[in-house]
């Protein structure tokens, strides 16, 4: 890949956990435990894994909307790591997040055109006739009216409101953007409709998207390489034909397993994971997945297994592979 949007090494990010009176440190919930990949420009890099896994505080420790404990970002080849605030303002106009919930994420005191217009006005983009103008292409190319400018959050559907927080990411043309799970919280229906606005500008714009998932269909439909993550690990990273055709990790091998066919003369093999996810205060040795990995043998349970090339372009985080 030649000169990534978003290249990240060894990015971890720890949570203390702290007891008592004199709130003493007592623990780290190891959240991100040392992750690396990279974006290209107009790729999609799925990031997915169970509840609880750490995609969305990678999402966030990228954005720098949290703190990494350890390892480097970079975006477009310069290091925004350690940078401070001002230092950082102008880097947050190349990167920004579409969230989950499609109502708590936008002010319901605001207008829906001043919510898409507040990136343009903290940044001191365009004077007030030109972002009523921006704001009003914005929400055309996202499927919205003009005359939808001065509703507010309430007076929208799920499908329309995640649309001005499309809209609102766009406004200060980036070049990456976080998408939390940005269609989890929507109707089937409207799932697809966002999904494809989402590759529609992607294609048009030339956009990176980090797209955060847990379901694996819409990661398949949307990503152009996927990460699995597993208790704050990636455990492989591959392109994605590769992922759902030749998983090389048990765990991705378990993940594919569950997803429903909708071919009821389809047969194929049960994986069941047993046993609950471990907690990351407190995570196994080793190989994170060998309490639930039915292939795991001595050296899983005391060895961390490197994230290595496999095959070509295909890495994974198994000892056994």
């Amino acid at each position: 890949m030649a000169d990534p949007v978003l290249e990240v090494s060894g990015l971890k990010k720890h949570f203390p956990v702290k007891k008592g009176i004199l709130r003493r440190t007592v623990g780290h919930v190891l959240a991100v435990d040392g992750i690396s990949f990279a974006i290209g420009a107009g790729e999609t890099l799925g990031l997915v894994g169970e509840s609880g896994c750490g995609k969305t505080t990678v999402g966030r420790t990228v954005l720098r909307l949290i703190e990494p404990t350890a390892g480097t970002i970079r975006l477009e080849g310069k290091d925004i790591t350690r940078l401070g605030r001002a230092e950082m303002r102008p880097h947050r106009r190349q990167m920004q997040i579409i969230f989950q919930d499609p109502f708590s994420s936008l002010n319901p005191r605001m207008r829906a055109g001043d919510i898409v217009g507040e990136p343009l006005k903290i940044h001191d983009r365009a004077d007030r006739a030109a972002r009523r103008e921006r704001i009003a292409a914005l929400f055309d190319r996202v499927g919205l009216r003009k005359a939808q400018m001065d509703a507010f959050p309430h007076q929208f559907s799920g499908g329309q409101r995640q649309r001005i927080g499309v809209a609102r990411a766009l406004a200060l043309n980036p070049r990456l953007i976080v998408a939390d799970e940005p269609v989890s919280a929507l109707d089937v229906s409207i799932q697809a409709q966002v999904i494809n606005l989402l590759m529609d500008l992607q294609r048009d714009m030339r956009l990176s998207y980090l797209f955060i998932s847990h379901n694996l269909a819409v990661v398949e439909h949307i990503s152009h390489r996927v990460a699995v993550m597993y208790l704050g690990r990636i455990v492989e990273y591959t392109d994605k034909k590769t992922l759902f055709t030749r998983p090389l990790h048990p765990y991705t091998e378990a993940l594919l397993a569950a997803v429903p066919v909708p071919d009821p003369a389809t047969r194929r093999e049960k994986i069941v994971v047993q046993g609950d996810v471990p907690s990351p205060l407190r995570p196994p040795p080793g190989c994170h997945f060998h309490t639930r990995c039915r292939y795991a043998v001595e050296r899983c349970r005391t060895e961390v297994p490197a994230l290595r090339e496999v095959e070509s372009g295909h890495l994974a985080a198994c000892h056994l592979r």
